[in-house]
């Protein structure tokens, strides 16, 4: 992405399609972009499908303020990955999965093909130490489950990191609907 403008834009477009298909709700999730030394964060409180203007934050120092209370999560995520784009979202098959597993393994097709493993991590939401664990589990893929709370999907765009969180919830709906969401003790 070049500028604000075309981010924005693309932001709108990917959070209007994120609202339609009940992956968030109201005002909950957040998304960004890397463009130049930094990235576009949304607002804390914005609408993924309006989400007016974007926060520029820088890759170090503070973090400016009206930006995501994610902030921290986008950040380490653009140090530790080459990923360009992250999309936080709550889809609620997704989020019931997580407070039973350490990690989902998808029995259907898309789920096998996209994201064929997708990690459960712990950590309270706006954390460094939720932080780090997403980015740790983005090294080695494009999307991770912070347990109880929602979804976090990187790629080279905001259009690939969409397309995997919806694969990653087709995928955790396809086992819930399978009889696989019985609740078991998570060990955090």
């Amino acid at each position: 992405m070049s500028g604000s403008g075309s981010a924005n834009a693309e932001l709108s477009r990917i959070g209007r399609r994120a609202v339609a298909e009940g992956l968030v709700t109201g005002n909950a999730g957040n998304a960004s972009a890397r463009i130049r030394d930094g990235f576009l964060v949304t607002r804390t409180g914005a609408y993924l499908d309006e989400p007016g203007p974007l926060v520029f934050v820088p890759l170090d120092g503070d973090i400016p303020p009206g930006a995501s209370r994610e902030t921290p999560t986008h950040r380490t995520v653009y140090l530790e990955t080459r990923h360009l784009a992250v999309l936080h979202t709550h889809p609620v098959h997704a989020v019931a999965l997580s407070l039973s597993r350490e990690k989902i393994t998808p029995v259907d097709a898309e789920g096998l093909l996209l994201c064929p493993s997708i990690p459960v991590v712990g950590g309270a939401p706006g954390s460094q130490r939720l932080a780090d664990r997403v980015a740790d589990a983005l090294l080695q893929g494009k999307v991770v489950i912070a347990r109880g709370h929602g979804v976090f999907a990187a790629g080279k765009d905001l259009e690939e990191a969409y397309l995997v969180t919806t694969a990653a919830e087709y995928a955790c709906r396809i086992l819930y609907l399978a009889g696989a969401h019985a609740v078991r003790p998570s060990r955090e």
